[in-house]
């Protein structure tokens, strides 16, 4: 008994998984409330968009000698608000300018890493390296998070009335530009926090599930704002603990975990809607 509490505790004991689980829940919580507005707006693309769009400043950011925390901030944010930009002065549809936009900054990207020469390896940023993680990223990822939390629930109510009726919110003076450029702030913000530890490609999924999963279980958004953080956190933590005996990477074993909540979250649904259905016909027939 004693062998296996050893082996099962065992993943607790060494440092870096510390690390990886103390990154992971940082950057979960705040991506998860992220998640419940990008799913309510319909800007999922948009998170794939900026999280894609971050690769050229990274390169630029380790050529010029700064952190890559920076690059990849402007190079989001320029990416979410030229995307803005051209959605406003053309007749494009907003999810045709975010694939030219993204696709073409993630091309860049790669065109620049491919013309450096660079000890840093392309898989880490695209992919995070979760078990590397050092002191000093697990601070600058608590930083971005502490910040961006602090944002999204301090204007929680106003984000929500801007997000479903942008006009409505305008007309009982509510900084609409204010909420819709700091909500881009904010996503790119949340994608430089979690470059180091899942990566570029895969803080799509983490900037998705949650809210979608919250939105097919719930039906009030505090309500989701609670489950979404909820989902993040545990399929985080359970997804690098699995990992650790799986001998898998953590950050794709998170999103596998996401994905079969969202299945399981899609039948329950699905379940209870055939049961008001069902309830509703018996209703009528009764009568």
């Amino acid at each position: 008994m004693s062998d296996f509490l050893d082996l099962a505790l065992m993943p607790f004991r060494l440092g870096f998984m510390q690390y990886a689980f103390a990154v992971t829940l940082m950057i979960a919580v705040p991506m998860a409330l992220l998640s419940c507005y990008l799913v309510l707006k319909g800007w999922s693309l948009m998170g794939d968009a900026v999280s894609h769009a971050v690769l050229p400043g990274v390169v630029i950011a380790y050529v010029i000698g700064l952190p890559f925390a920076v690059g990849a901030f402007v190079a989001g944010l320029f990416c979410a608000l030229a995307a803005g930009y051209i959605r406003n002065n053309s007749r494009v549809k907003e999810d045709t300018v975010l694939g030219i936009v993204f696709s073409g900054m993630f091309g860049l990207g790669i065109v620049l890493y491919v013309a450096i020469e660079t000890d840093v390896h392309l898989d880490h940023i695209l992919f995070g390296d979760m078990l590397g993680i050092a002191a000093s990223d697990l601070l600058e990822t608590t930083l971005i998070a502490l910040a961006c939390a602090a944002f999204i629930l301090f204007f929680r109510k106003d984000l929500l009335v801007q997000t479903f009726d942008r006009q409505h919110a305008a007309a009982i003076g509510l900084p609409v530009r204010l909420l819709h450029y700091g909500l881009l702030a904010v996503l790119s913000l949340v994608v430089v926090g979690a470059l180091k530890a899942v990566g570029i490609i895969l803080s799509v999924a983490m900037l998705v599930a949650p809210g979608a999963i919250a939105a097919l279980l719930t039906r009030r958004f505090g309500t989701m704002l609670a489950t979404a953080v909820t989902i993040a956190v545990g399929a985080s933590l359970a997804g690098i603990y699995l990992s650790f005996f799986l001998d898998s990477a953590p950050a794709p074993t998170i999103v596998v975990l996401m994905t079969v909540l969202f299945i399981v979250a899609f039948i329950i649904q699905a379940l209870r809607n055939r049961e008001t259905a069902r309830g509703a016909s018996g209703q009528t027939t009764g009568r």
